[in-house]
Formats: structure tokens, sequence, C-alpha cells
């Protein structure tokens, strides 16, 4: 039985897709630079098929795990990194990350905003719950936004010349539940040159979450110390089944990797439980992957934007990560759009999503995602808290057709 989708949404479907012809050649553009660099990377270590095969336990001289780790450092240009499935999300990497760049008495500096709500849990904001950093007696200071809310670097700069506590800068790639717009690979740039002006001794870290393959080059190539992420989101190409990473600096991983582990053992244990082939073929797929995603997001855009939504980015604009925001201004119309984007998910496409109480959120939020690993932000999947303006933030697509469809499907469901 076909899809019930209207002659009116697939004509406006195909006027989006003809106003989009440009972007789309950009986006292939910038994936075939990508898939050049991992595939030089997959040779120049020289992957075999051993290196596929798994281990179990303390997970010594585990072949394929280390090499896949020399994989992402050659990709990220940097000294070292940690890609490991012990990480249960990228918040996880991240407070791995921070944990190993600072130490008690030290200040942490966010430098564009506040951060995404399931970091201001581990960092502490919003209170002293055990284990947090701020339980650890880490400091934090936050440089706002300018009034277009833009990194502001001379505030960045300024806080920093007189707080001398301060030892980590992070910045956060992903604009997150904020409204304002994700990050550059130029503009993280930036950040680190403003920082390194008046701080040489001063760690930065960047949230690199939703960015991965999607410009030609990463924040470690432009001044960051050290870039963290999910594998379940970009760079596992929608096949890796869980798990974290983090690049940079050879001191700063090893440092985050004795928070994951223990001090003394660091990276030499963590098991690769047979998923070593999937880690390797997801990274393989990733710069197609997030084309597609990028695509994805670039159709809604463009459709919702012909329905009279606001989107944003606009579907003009250059993306800089794979997700997508649009404005409904109201509770009804964002809980309809999920339920169309979960109407043409694979997986658990009968199910009606509804607001819950998710950990870590101050809010009740709403969350479309019917994906085949769960929780893929790399696969379709549409949320957002439920408070004003409410706010759908759209993110993922396996394949550009395969999220076409799930946007038809919240359009039609829309209309009802």
């Amino acid at each position: 039985m076909p899809l019930r989708i209207s002659e009116e949404t697939r004509l406006l479907a195909q006027q989006a897709e003809a106003d989009l012809k440009d972007q789309f050649v950009l986006v292939d553009t910038i994936a075939q630079a990508n898939a050049e660099k991992v595939l030089e990377a997959f040779q120049a270590l020289r992957v075999s098929e051993s290196d596929f095969a798994g281990t179990t336990g303390y997970g010594y001289n585990d072949q394929g795990r280390d090499k896949l780790e020399e994989i992402y450092a050659h990709i990220f240009r940097t000294q070292d990194a940690l890609v490991r499935v012990q990480f249960v999300n990228g918040t996880h990497a991240i407070y791995c990350a921070l944990c190993g760049a600072l130490k008690p008495g030290q200040t942490l500096l966010y430098a564009v905003g506040a951060p995404y709500d399931t970091i201001q849990a581990a960092i502490g904001i919003t209170g002293n719950a055990p284990g947090s950093l701020k339980y650890y007696g880490i400091n934090y200071r936050q440089a706002e936004l300018t009034k277009d809310e833009k990194p502001d670097l001379e505030e960045i700069a300024r806080i920093l010349r007189e707080d001398e506590t301060i030892k980590a800068v992070m910045i956060q790639r992903s604009r997150g539940y904020a409204t304002r717009a994700s990050l550059s690979v130029e503009e993280i740039g930036a950040i680190c040159d403003a920082v390194h002006s008046v701080r040489q001794d001063a760690n930065i870290l960047v949230d690199n979450c939703y960015g991965e393959f999607v410009e030609l080059l990463e924040p470690t190539e432009v001044g960051a110390d050290l870039v963290v992420g999910s594998l379940i989101k970009n760079p596992g190409g929608g096949l890796a089944p869980t798990g974290g990473y983090i690049a940079g600096r050879h001191d700063l991983v090893e440092a985050a990797a004795m928070r994951l582990t223990v001090p003394g053992i660091g990276k030499e244990c963590g098991c690769s439980l047979g998923n070593n082939r999937s880690l390797y073929q997801g990274l393989f797929l990733a710069p197609h992957v997030a084309a597609q995603a990028v695509k994805t997001a670039l159709f809604t855009a463009r459709m919702m934007e012909l329905l009279g939504y606001d989107a944003d980015p606009a579907s003009t604009q250059v993306r800089r990560d794979i997700i997508q925001m649009i404005r409904f201004g109201a509770p009804e119309p964002l809980k309809k759009f999920c339920k169309g984007i979960q109407m043409g998910a694979p997986v658990d496409s009968y199910v009606t999503p509804e607001p819950w109480d998710m950990p870590g959120y101050d809010d009740p939020v709403i969350m479309a995602a019917g994906a085949f690993i769960q929780g893929a932000s790399i696969e379709l999947s549409c949320d957002g808290p439920m408070r004003d303006p409410y706010t759908a933030y759209l993110q993922g697509g396996l394949t550009y057709e395969s999220g076409k469809l799930g946007i038809l499907l919240a359009v039609e469901a829309l209309k009802s």
C-alpha cells in the first residue's frame, strides 16, 4: 500500500528540490573531499580483515581498536584519539574530556553562552550532584553571546585576562536547544585564535557533535586541542551501535582515558566486543551519510518555508551541521510534525510520540525517533522541548530518499 502523501505535497516537494539544486551540488562536493580523506586514512594505516576481530575481558592488545584510534587521529589531524564503545553517549565523552583537562580549583570557560541541557548537569550548573565537575571543585564561567547571537571574541579575551584559573575553554559547535546559529569551523578557528592570543596555557575543547564531515575541515585543524563526539551521530555512519570519540593532543586524550577507565590503566583496557567491523565500516560511510543528512535538512527547510514556517538555517544558507530548526509557535503543530516524522520511520512507525520528562532536561521533551540504533541522531529524528517558541530540532537521514519521505509524511500530519 503506497504511503499516504497527497499530490499537492508531492508537487511542493518537486519545487523544493528544484530550488535546492545548487545547494545539493555543494554538499556532494564536500562529501567527495571527505570521503577521500577517510579512504586515505584507511590505506595509510593498512586496514586489514584481521582488524575487525573483537576482544573480550580486559581488551588488552586489541589491534583493531588501537588502529581505529590511529585512523581517527589521522582524519582529525591530531596526535592521538580515544574511540570506545564504553562511552554511553556524547555527554559522557565530553565529561571525560573535561575531567582530563581540568584539576580541582581550576576554571572552565564556556565560550558560546549556556551549554546544552545535559552538559549543564554534568558541569554542575543545574545542581551539585555527586560526580559533577562542580562536585569535584571545578569552577565555571560563561562568555555570553553578542546581541546578534555571535561569539563575543572581545568578551572571551577579557575573561581570560582577568581569570588566570581558567585552564579549559569549551566551544559547542552545534546549537543544542539554543536559538543561536551553529558555528562554522572558521568561526571556531577565530575563537581559538582569540583564546591563544591571551592564554597559551588554556586548553580548547570542542563539542563536535552533529558537525563531523559537514565541512572540509575539522576544529582540530584550526586550533582546537581536542574534539569530542558521539559515534551514533555523524562519524558512526549509522552502523556504530554505541560509543564516542575524543581526538586531539596526546596528553589530553590520555587524561580523558584515565577518567573513562582508571588512573594507571587509561587506554590499555576496554574490549571492543566484536564491534570493530561496524565502527570501521560506519566511519568509512560517514562522509556520505552525513551528506544525506545535510540534504534532508535542506529539503526540510525549503518545504517548511514554502508552507510559511520559519526555518533556521534557511534553505539558502551553507550548512555547518546536520540540525534543522523549525519554529511552530504553539505545542500542537510541534506534536503533529513529530508524529509525522515517526510515521516515516522504518522502526516503530505506528507509535505516537508524546512529551515526557527526559533525564537531564528542565522541560518535557517530545522526541520522534524510529531508529535501528536507539537514540541515533544520524538516523532521521526530531525532538524539541515543550516550551515557547515550540521549536522542532530535526536531524539525520541515513539516505536522502528515506529522509525526504519522512518530511513529506510530517507535512501531511501538519495538515491533519
